[in-house]
């Protein structure tokens, strides 16, 4: 039997390691794989109705916990405002599919006669993947995670999920209310550790979601493809934002500012690229340089500053890198640009940078930090390119005098999500429809919306001959005489 492995975790607003998991071994996850499975038939055989039934006594859990889940968030990540809402953000995962499950089945199914076969009655049924598993990242620990776990729930598969190692806090303070529902706690389970345990769900589930980097991700598409399992991948952007000659400038600075740093700048949909029309490059810049001094970070009091510190420490080197790269290529920090160690918290303030190419790595990869590159464009023709010049195709973002030109550039952009006069409207589509992931930044089905139930489904046809059975011998078409 192997040794028991226990890794420390780091706290991101005092560098030192204040908690610690114990890493799951390749027998605990098939273990709990194999009891997910076995209790996953009686879980799908409920019904949505009696599923949601449970999920409404799992939502009160929740609610009477809300407050402890966004404060495990919040340590977990280093303070992030949206860390204290998680909460209520899961309560409002849950009611919304409450609400959405059971259409979404009825939408599934259908029974009538064939169109191509007149006497053949056709039946329709959907069956759940009895073993999903999640594997979800540090940024956004809970939400990512519960953005493909509670649908799959929903659908009547059981969950196995591997938070990431990073931020595992929430993790159990969530799995605290869901031991309170003991017919979810037969279906829904989560496994600890770095990347070997993950690799240890892939061989056990039937379906995979994966959220976290490209290059991590294509390991997992190739376990998946190995074993013959659908995966769902979210890898991630590196998103543009327009801003046109005709676009109110103050707007525009501020929407993306916000756009760029929230979170310190680690969300998947942050804007990473700014495209400024050269007739009013240099008076957004000023603006822009303006108003991202006035940002605060929240060294002393977590809810009161505007950012907080890097979650991953190697995350806040990457950064660095890609700002070493753009200088040593010619680009101007304005702004920013170094990581302060304030008591023990990797941080850095926004971070504006003119004079940028897409030679340069900060205008190519993920820079997943609070970083503003902006680049000056002739016309709309090149901002298009320019934006369109990307392996990525998360969202993006454009800022115009009107709606309307906005959206006539917004339709030529190759991503997913296109936000018009404002950045960071992701939260607007949840629940009323989803999009795809354009090139590298993923692969599958969308995975918000009511069509996200629909990845966890697997959809049989019950075929009835309903009048006589046809003879071979009268298909005399079938030949030919000689």
């Amino acid at each position: 039997m192997a040794d028991t492995q226990v890794l420390e975790v780091r706290n991101p607003r005092t560098g030192k390691a204040d908690h610690s998991i114990t890493v799951a071994s390749r027998e605990e996850v098939a273990e709990k794989a194999a009891r997910l499975r076995a209790a996953q038939p009686a879980w799908e055989a409920m019904g949505v109705g009696a599923r949601c039934a449970v999920m409404a006594r799992w939502l009160g859990a929740v609610k009477a916990r809300a407050a402890d889940i966004g404060e495990a968030d919040a340590v977990d990540t280093g303070g992030c405002h949206t860390s204290y809402i998680q909460g209520f953000i899961t309560m409002g995962n849950i009611g919304g599919w409450l609400e959405d499950a059971p259409k979404a089945f009825a939408d599934l199914e259908w029974q009538g006669m064939s169109s191509s076969m007149p006497s053949v009655e056709v039946e329709s049924q959907v069956v759940a993947y009895p073993l999903v598993g999640v594997i979800s990242p540090w940024n956004a620990p809970l939400m990512l995670a519960l953005l493909d776990a509670i649908p799959a729930l929903f659908a009547g598969s059981a969950v196995l999920l591997k938070p990431s190692e990073v931020t595992p806090r929430v993790i159990e303070t969530l799995f605290e209310t869901v031991a309170e529902v003991p017919e979810l706690a037969a279906v829904f389970d989560y496994v600890a550790g770095p990347g070997q345990v993950g690799q240890a769900v892939i061989a056990e589930a039937d379906t995979i979601c994966f959220t976290g980097s490209v290059p991590t991700g294509r390991k997992v598409a190739v376990a998946c493809a190995e074993r013959l399992i659908p995966c769902n991948l979210e890898l991630g952007g590196k998103d543009p934002c327009i801003v046109t000659e005709t676009a109110d400038l103050d707007r525009a600075a501020t929407a993306v500012l916000r756009g760029a740093v929230y979170a310190t700048g680690q969300v998947c949909y942050s804007v990473e690229r700014v495209y400024v029309h050269e007739s009013v490059h240099d008076a957004f810049v000023a603006k822009l340089v303006e108003k991202a001094r006035e940002v605060r970070l929240n060294v002393e009091n977590p809810r009161a500053g505007h950012i907080g510190p890097f979650t991953f420490a190697p995350q806040a080197a990457i950064v660095v890198c890609h700002l070493e790269d753009a200088k040593a290529k010619g680009a101007q920090v304005l702004t920013g640009g170094e990581v302060e160690d304030l008591g023990g918290g990797l941080y850095m303030r926004p971070t504006v940078l003119t004079g940028v190419t897409h030679e340069m790595e900060i205008m190519q990869d993920e820079t997943f930090g609070p970083c503003l590159p902006v680049m000056a464009y002739k016309d709309t023709e090149e901002a298009i390119r320019l934006a369109n010049d990307t392996h990525f195709g998360l969202t993006a973002s454009v800022i115009a005098g009107t709606a309307e030109e906005a959206k006539a550039i917004g339709r030529r952009i190759n991503a997913g999500g296109i936000f018009l006069q404002d950045t960071f409207l992701t939260f607007a589509k949840l629940r009323t429809f989803g999009s795809d992931s354009f090139g590298w930044s993923g692969y599958g089905a969308p995975r918000i919306g009511p069509e996200s139930l629909r990845r966890f489904l697997r959809r049989k046809s019950l075929l009835t001959q309903t009048g006589p059975v046809p003879d071979i011998r009268d298909d005399h078409h079938l030949g030919t005489k000689a």
